[in-house]
């Protein structure tokens, strides 16, 4: 089987689709000659030609805004935003105009809209060009939001994001591009909506997104050398939410830790947590943990950076917490 890095995979089911769908094309910022600000759409144009692989005007409203037009004149575009803390100039466009057709036109509309984005701490790009904001997503009925973290996920679930027949806001990792993986050359699509055990255990459920996955498996693994056996579940798609993967594991272990990278108070780990209490309160031995971001802006000094944002330290510290605190 080929390895693939996520960045390749991001590409490889961006081709795949549009070789199978002439419906199927792609627009964004610098997205051609360029192949984007990570090189993710390199060497699509020499392909797929300008009619298919767009570049736009710096104007996130209007990326965004004409995927949705042609979403619903029956395309599938895939609309690229540099920078998720960029989808702030086209939230209009998201929250009002992509998320209410289907609904407002009574079914007779649809707007099979993926919108891609990446974001994330580790390269100190500074307060603006690095913010999680997924959960400002999740809330708004009409949106599915998916954010993978690796490579056969991102492949698999940008498969499926593209034929589904509702805008799907699709989240990438900056730090997670060079990660790699053997993949089958044919994709295997993954359903939205359904969660990924990464590791089995017996102690405590951790339920980690994006980056954060990566290093709760790493926490895990330290864990273990403690005599902790830690389970490790990563959504995948956040909006619907695999609610039952959760309560299950957490049926088993009776402990729950919840990490992500975006900041930690009204994160997406709060709604996680909440789900826990209702659905499995009466297994659980203690608290439910969180670990996320500081709640500050994201510094650009690099030292400052490594304060502010998670790693697997803190997802262990978080473990041995909750342990401690059911004994």
């Amino acid at each position: 089987m080929p390895e693939l890095s996520y960045r390749e995979a991001v590409r490889d089911a961006l081709s795949q689709a549009m070789r199978t769908d002439e419906d199927v094309f792609i627009m964004g910022e610098d997205i051609a000659e360029m192949g984007g600000s990570m090189g993710v759409t390199q060497g699509m144009l020499d392909e797929f030609g300008p009619e298919r692989v767009r570049n736009t005007p710096i104007s996130e409203m209007a990326i965004v805004g004409s995927g949705i037009g042609a979403a619903m004149q029956g395309m599938r575009p895939v609309v690229e935003v540099m920078y998720e803390d960029f989808l702030t100039i086209s939230m209009e466009q998201i929250v009002n105009q992509a998320a209410k057709h289907r609904y407002m036109s009574g079914g007779q509309l649809k707007v099979p809209l993926t919108i891609r984005t990446q974001g994330g701490a580790g390269w100190s790009p500074g307060a603006q060009h690095a913010q999680q904001v997924e959960a400002w997503f999740v809330g708004v009925p009409g949106l599915k939001v998916v954010f993978a973290s690796t490579p056969g996920d991102v492949r698999g679930l940008l498969w499926s994001a593209i034929y589904d027949d509702n805008p799907v806001v699709f989240f990438e990792h900056r730090t997670l591009y060079g990660l790699k993986e053997e993949l089958p050359e044919e994709i295997e699509p993954i359903p939205i909506g359904q969660a990924r055990l990464h590791r089995e255990g017996e102690d405590v459920t951790v339920v980690a997104t994006g980056r954060l996955v990566h290093e709760a498996l790493a926490a895990a693994e330290e864990a273990e050398r403690q005599g902790v056996s830690v389970e490790v579940i990563d959504p995948r798609t956040l909006q619907p939410l695999d609610e039952d993967a959760i309560a299950t594991s957490v049926k088993k272990t009776n402990r729950c830790v919840v990490a992500h990278e975006a900041v930690t108070r009204m994160g997406f780990g709060a709604e996680v947590a909440a789900v826990v209490q209702h659905q499995a309160f009466d297994w659980l031995d203690a608290p439910v943990e969180r670990v996320g971001a500081k709640f500050a802006p994201l510094p650009f000094a690099p030292v400052m950076e490594e304060y502010v944002v998670p790693h697997a330290k803190d997802v262990l510290e978080a473990i041995q917490r909750t342990v401690q605190r059911g004994a």
